[in-house]
């Protein structure tokens, strides 16, 4: 099998990667919108006992036609690049800019929805029924509160497993899982000191990681392939719904509601900017936020620029469908 570079996939690879790093977007959505999400699915299953038979058969070829290894290095390749830009840019955008950066996000995802819809049929009930289902199941769990993180490299196994389960769904997040099992920011520390320390304590937890990763990904990518082989529409019925429930975290304009005081244990409501204020970053954990519109919004709305990056965001699905194709 001849390799070469793909850039087109490199840059999807890299798509995908800079979205897992961000709570409440998807590596599953960008793959569903750049149309390569049944191609994913496909090439993490065939990491099987067949691939096993013919590398100890020296047919390394037939293995890495069995993987479609071309497709797995470039994908692999760009998300690692992805993940990298993801963890220094993305996150001082989220710190500088986050209004507009989840603007964007809900213009791709918004958009994705309404045309991953148009390859279902609404007059179906049971499709009726999927799409209510995974909306409810998406907004479900974007509601749920962050628990405390358990640093045991058993549990670092499991929220892995968990967290590709949720990357390989279209709108449920892989970091938002980990957000929720309080394991986001000690994930995301650890792989920071890999790339500016190459801290050793680090790389044990990220190696584990990567295990979990792997052991989640060759089970759940099964679980999907044979859903989109044998109950296409119904499927896309229920990502549909848990793109559109996703919507709810990734609202531009969230007031902090209530917070978690860690001195004394208590939860303490949240009614204005000021009583946010007077609470030191490190004293306390956000527990829930609410959704306002721009005007209501504690701190600078950005509204305009928010508004220019949610279009931006929808554009990019309307021409990528219009023009290259892709049909999401």
């Amino acid at each position: 099998m001849k390799f070469s570079l793909n850039p087109a996939t490199i840059f999807k690879g890299m798509a995908m990667g800079i979205a897992e790093i961000i709570p409440g977007v998807s590596g599953g959505t960008i793959a569903f919108i750049t149309g390569i999400y049944e191609d994913l699915l496909h090439s993490i299953k065939s990491f099987d006992l067949g691939l096993v038979q013919w590398i100890r058969k020296g047919e390394f070829q037939k293995a890495a036609q069995h993987i479609n290894l071309p497709f797995v290095v470039n994908l692999g390749g760009g998300m690692a690049v992805g993940i990298v830009i993801g963890v220094f840019a993305i996150t001082y955008l989220l710190e500088h800019y986050p209004e507009p950066l989840w603007g964007f996000f809900f213009g791709l995802i918004l958009a994705s929805a309404l045309f991953i819809g148009r390859q279902f049929s609404i007059k179906d009930m049971y499709n009726i029924v999927g799409l209510v289902v995974g909306f409810l199941i998406a907004y479900g769990i974007t509601i749920l509160t962050p628990s405390e993180g358990n640093t045991s490299y058993v549990f670092v196994f499991i929220s892995a497993m968990i967290a590709i389960s949720a990357m390989l769904l279209p709108g449920i997040s892989g970091s938002f899982m980990l957000v929720l099992m309080g394991m986001y920011y000690y994930i995301l520390s650890s792989v920071k000191s890999i790339l500016t320390q190459f801290d050793l304590a680090s790389i044990s937890v990220i190696f584990v990681f990567v295990l979990g990763l792997i052991a989640g990904a060759m089970t759940f990518s099964r679980v999907f392939s044979w859903l989109f082989d044998r109950y296409k529409e119904i499927t896309l019925a229920i990502l549909t719904g848990f793109l559109l429930g996703s919507l709810n975290k990734i609202w531009p304009w969230r007031n902090i509601e209530t917070v978690f005081i860690k001195e004394t244990g208590e939860i303490q409501l949240i009614t204005n900017a000021d009583m946010l204020k007077s609470l030191p970053a490190e004293s306390f954990k956000v527990m829930s936020e609410v959704q306002v519109l721009p005007g209501l919004y504690w701190s600078t709305p950005k509204t305009w620029e928010t508004l220019v990056c949610l279009v931006f965001g929808f554009l990019i699905v309307y021409i990528m469908d219009r023009s290259s194709g892709v049909k999401v």
